[in-house]
């Protein structure tokens, strides 16, 4: 390529100097000729650089020997536009029956590993938990958790570790190890039956009363208080919350990871993401400026009270012990004490409906342990098998959690025979081991006789991993078994659940981060 004309070897009639006595229009032609090569140098070196760019491309997107195998994908785009909008992990399920229990998706020009089935997934979150326990980098996460320490669920290394270990001990003293708390949900069990008694035997939309209901148990928790149903800023935040989780979960959180760079610029529903996340930031700042306010040092009266006195003491920063982080803490806290177990219920509801032998042989088993009066206890759940074995399956078919949260490999490893390169990103698909035909007798089917032996005695099963397991596992799950027991029981106990004559309640669901039934309405009948 040519910087002046100066430097090209032109003919002798256009060389500078060969011909003093040359026109004005032949020296004119000059600079056309010197245009004329250097675009003739670009045609030919175009196809060399777009060469070098697909080579290079190849070679960074070659896979290592051994690796696991996947379904072909479309240079930088990969295989994101292949996976099922709707119901992506029924997709992911059903391309471990080509590929295997371990397979490769291109999200863009990132790699993923899909592990299926209950074995694999053990193998991966359970016997290998050391080495799958990181969270990858993902631009969407950095961009909400920005300049912070990433909360609960997003964090690494000490930060996690500290900061878990934390929470987990602030649940036992204001959540499970406390006696009030039980006494808390059945408290709260009251205003969900008052609200529904209200509606006079009317049909309704029970998912709002449901969100109230759960939300206030861990609203009592971070922020030591519950919120009337009515109020304002709580039913902005329960709005906030459910379309945030459900929009991380779809395809747009994909491609927002995918290509940044360009999503960040164009409209869409990904953008309600961030301005989601942001309102429930400012929601709870509040709540912290008004901790700050009556701080008593002696007598903490939730997490945030725990977490700030633990802030003055701790000043070592990197532990994540600051008021941004705290923020993300409570937000990570709210939104899993929230959403998993209030869609559990929502889905209690469609299962007793759709099977009233089962509502029926449950308010049987109720009432001849605890009565149409007497107020249900954590003690009650030995006494409650067939009760027990149905909230168990109601989480198994529910599916509430339909994969898992990404994990990242933490160096070399092999699973289940293939080999899976350090910083590679692992997800467990929840779903997969739900649905096991190996695991489960009748996979596809609701039906509580999977948690019972043949005496009728409730029997626990390895394969049930609604919450996870491993070190990732949740946190508070604790807490959301005694919810839902206590909740299942005290609606049974009062109300007989039905639906609009000719509906059928559809089990299909719509799926994000979590998986919610459709809109349905139900009548409930006092007993």
């Amino acid at each position: 390529m040519y910087t002046s004309c100066e430097s090209a070897d032109l003919p002798a009639p256009f060389s500078q100097g060969a011909d003093d006595g040359a026109s004005d229009a032949d020296q004119s032609i000059a600079p056309l000729l010197c245009f004329t090569m250097w675009l003739c140098d670009l045609t030919l070196l175009l196809p060399c650089v777009v060469a070098f760019l697909l080579v290079a491309y190849y070679l960074n997107q070659r896979d290592p020997p051994n690796f696991p195998p996947g379904p072909p994908a479309l240079p930088l785009l990969g295989n994101i536009f292949n996976i099922e909008p709707k119901q992506p992990h029924i997709y992911l399920t059903k391309l471990a029956d080509v590929y295997g229990n371990v397979f490769c998706i291109r999200l863009g020009r990132h790699k993923t590993i899909f592990v299926s089935g209950w074995k694999t997934v053990k193998e991966a979150i359970v016997t290998q938990a050391d080495n799958y326990v990181d969270r990858p980098y993902s631009p969407m996460v950095t961009r909400i958790y920005s300049g912070n320490s990433a909360g609960l669920f997003f964090s690494n290394g000490h930060v996690w570790r500290r900061q878990r270990r934390f929470a987990v001990a602030t649940l036992r003293t204001f959540g499970m190890a406390k006696s009030s708390m039980e006494q808390s949900i059945c408290e709260e069990s009251h205003h969900l039956q008052e609200a529904m008694q209200r509606e006079k035997a009317e049909p309704f939309d029970p998912v709002p009363l449901l969100n109230n209901a759960v939300a206030n148990i861990i609203c009592q928790i971070v922020f030591g208080r519950r919120f009337d149903y009515g109020d304002h800023v709580f039913q902005s935040m329960l709005n906030s919350l459910t379309e945030m989780a459900y929009l991380e979960g779809s395809v747009w959180a994909l491609l927002y990871d995918a290509f940044p760079a360009l999503m960040k610029h164009l409209p869409g529903p990904h953008n309600r993401i961030f301005s989601n996340s942001k309102s429930l930031e400012a929601s709870i700042r509040a709540e912290i400026e008004r901790h700050k306010l009556d701080l008593d040092p002696s007598n903490p009266r939730d997490y945030i009270d725990t977490f700030l006195l633990e802030e003055r003491h701790n000043t070592n920063s990197d532990l994540g012990f600051n008021d941004g982080n705290l923020v993300l803490c409570c937000l990570d806290l709210f939104l899993a004490g929230s959403e998993t177990t209030s869609k559990t219920l929502q889905w209690g509801l469609i299962f007793l409906i759709k099977n009233p032998h089962v509502q029926d042989k449950v308010q049987a088993e109720i009432d001849g342990v605890i009565g149409p009066t007497r107020q249900p206890v954590m003690a009650d759940r030995p006494n409650l098998p067939y009760t027990d074995a149905v909230i168990h399956e109601i989480q198994r078919v529910g599916n509430i959690v339909p994969l898992n949260g990404l994990r990242m490999a933490a160096k070399d490893t092999i699973l289940d025979g293939y080999f899976i390169p350090k910083g590679t990103a692992v997800m467990p698909n929840l779903t997969s081991v739900l649905f096991d035909k190996n695991e489960w007798e009748t996979p596809d089917t609701f039906n509580p006789q999977h948690f019972l032996d043949v005496e009728g005695k409730f029997v626990r099963r390895d394969a049930f991993l609604p919450f996870s397991a491993g070190k990732r596992a949740c946190l508070g799950e604790g807490l959301a078994r005694t919810e839902l027991f206590l909740f299942f029981v005290s609606l049974c106990q009062k109300f007989v659940f039905s639906t609009l004559d000719g509906v059928e309640l559809s089990t299909e669901g719509i799926t994000g981060a979590t998986r919610t039934p459709y809109p349905f309405k139900i009548y409930a009948k006092a007993r």
